[in-house]
């Protein structure tokens, strides 16, 4: 790396050019400083190592896709980055929360004829700087019926039932005891996934607090008083005959959105024109294209595979024009400079105007995050 471009970049793209830039002279040990410091500045305290492999990492959900494409357009525009309109919340990180609890079990001392399902969020993925905006539990039942004539039926409807564990269970003590019930609603299946979603932030709130976070339990019963309408049943274990009510297969998320208020700040209007590519020693934006594959990020790092940081150099002269957008110091400066050229220096060419990128990638629980990040690219240069 050349001594002379190290004032002419931001943090984050001075790092990318050690990282990335193959021509580079950075030994093992201050690539790996580089890259600590690097992650650092995106709010990470690490590397993330998914703990899954490629084939059992859960996929993206369309929905944060379309989150992910629809902030790259507006990076064109002026806008706030530290709004999720899709949810009409502050935030800059959209976390998918995997379910970590148990699978389901039909077994209940308090309710013979249930079908439950243990619900838990590991909320620790969030940093104590992040404030939480908002949590939203998103279920999806997806009803198979077992013969072809169920699909001419229409199914009954089911009791939902949604129990926050406000501690845990002794060995033969009643679980309903421990439980408070936080939503109650009729659910009809279809043949296609029925959705649901419920506002669980002041609940999720509470779960960061240590020896808070006992999970959830989601209850679901048929609206008859016939009890063999669904059957219990264990995991593993096959069923003697068809139910008359089709067991369905719940999945559950938590999406969580929240703002770290120290990666936070409106977005700067962004030049959809590329930089020209016209060799000049005046100061002006240069071509840095960031590939993450370079250093192996692409296991953690879902999209983009890369992207153009770009970076300013290139020298201040007298007399200063006005394409080099220069402030009037800059311009006093450059004259001193043409009259003493050992004793003054010539302005410095820095960015003056940066734009955000948004990240998806996997953390360390395989969780999918969406995350926005101010100053990334280097749009326009000037001397200052």
């Amino acid at each position: 790396m050349r001594p002379d471009m190290t004032p002419h970049m931001t943090p984050l793209v001075f790092l990318a050019v050690c990282l990335f830039m193959r021509e580079t002279a950075c030994t093992p040990e201050e690539k790996k400083t580089q890259e600590r410091l690097f992650l650092s500045s995106l709010g990470l305290t690490g590397r993330p190592r998914p703990a899954g492999s490629h084939q059992l990492r859960h996929h993206v959900p369309s929905a944060l896709w379309r989150m992910f494409q629809s902030s790259e357009k507006i990076q064109i525009q002026e806008s706030d980055d530290c709004m999720v309109t899709e949810y009409g919340v502050r935030g800059n990180i959209i976390r998918y929360v995997q379910d970590q609890g148990s699978l389901e079990s039909g077994r209940s001392s308090s309710c013979q004829a249930c079908l439950e399902k243990e619900l838990f969020f590991n909320m620790s993925v969030l940093q104590d700087v992040e404030l939480l905006t908002l949590a939203q539990l998103e279920l999806k039942l997806h009803w198979k019926p077992f013969r072809p004539v169920d699909l001419l039926q229409q199914p009954k409807p089911l009791r939902l039932s949604l129990y926050k564990v406000i501690r845990l269970t002794l060995t033969g003590a009643n679980p309903q005891v421990n439980r408070r019930l936080l939503v109650s609603q009729s659910v009809q299946l279809q043949p296609e996934s029925t959705s649901i979603t419920i506002d669980l932030t002041l609940l999720a709130e509470n779960w960061r607090k240590p020896g808070r976070n006992y999970g959830l339990v989601l209850e679901l019963l048929p609206h008859s008083s016939e009890p063999g309408e669904l059957l219990l049943f264990h995991p593993g274990n096959s069923l003697p005959f068809a139910p008359a009510v089709p067991l369905p297969l719940i999945q559950a998320s938590l999406v969580v959105v929240s703002l770290n208020p120290h990666q936070c700040r409106s977005r700067q209007k962004r030049s959809a024109v590329r930089l020209p590519m016209i060799r000049s020693n005046v100061c002006k934006a240069r071509s840095l294209y960031i590939d993450f594959r370079d250093v192996g990020w692409q296991d953690w790092i879902i999209a983009p595979q890369g992207y153009m940081a770009n970076y300013c150099h290139g020298e201040c002269p007298f007399p200063l024009s006005e394409s080099l957008n220069g402030t009037n110091h800059a311009i006093l400066q450059t004259l001193v400079h043409s009259l003493d050229p050992h004793g003054t220096p010539q302005p410095c060419c820095v960015p003056i105007s940066l734009s955000p990128i948004s990240m998806l990638y996997y953390d360390n629980n395989d969780n999918v995050v969406l995350r926005h990040y101010h100053d990334m690219v280097v749009d326009e240069c000037g001397c200052r």
